[in-house]
This record gives structure tokens, sequence and C-alpha cells, in this order.
């Protein structure tokens, strides 16, 4: 990334956050949509996590991954230890490697 490029995506970084604040007691969202805004910000999240996962270096990442991700999920969903949950991903991940699961 180009300098210029860094320093435009800090600048809109910051008006966003700024916006907040200033914005506040001026514009109301309807609960509503509130709901759906958070439920948005987690779909796109959860978006990101599943291309992350599966592709590296512009292809397929392989089936140990996807599996040691949502491994990752489930336990996190149930309210495992964060500790817990990187190591029992990382072991799925590399025993399946092992195993010669790609």
């Amino acid at each position: 990334m180009t300098l210029t490029a860094v320093l435009a995506l800090a600048a809109g970084t910051y008006a966003m956050r700024l916006a907040g604040p200033l914005l506040r007691r001026r514009i109301t969202i309807p609960p509503r949509w509130e709901r759906v805004l958070a439920i948005a910000a987690t779909v796109l999240l959860a978006a990101f996590v599943a291309i992350g996962a599966a592709y590296e270096a512009g292809g397929f990442a392989g089936v140990a991954r996807i599996a040691g991700v949502l491994v990752a999920g489930v336990l996190a969903l149930r309210g495992a230890s964060f500790v817990l949950v990187v190591l029992v991903a990382a072991g799925v991940t590399a025993g399946l490697r092992f195993a010669g699961i790609g």
C-alpha cells in the first residue's frame, strides 16, 4: 500500500470514530435497525473469518484448517477459555495434517 492510501484510510477511520459522538444526539436510529446493524456486523466478521480460514496465498487452505476453525467456533460458543480454544483448534488442524488430510 502506498503512503497516500494508508493516510486516506487513517483519516477515514478517524472521521468515522469521531462521527459517532458528534452525531449521537442529532440522529436517532430505531431499535429494530440497531439490532439489524449489530447482526450485520457479526455476519461480516464471520465472513472474514470464513474467507481467512478457507484461503491462503490465493488458493484453498485445506480441509484441516477449516476443521480447526469450526472446532474453535464450537468451543468458543460453548464458553471455553481462549487458551483452550486455540490449543484444541491447533491440535485438530495439526492432527488432520499429520494424518494426511489436507
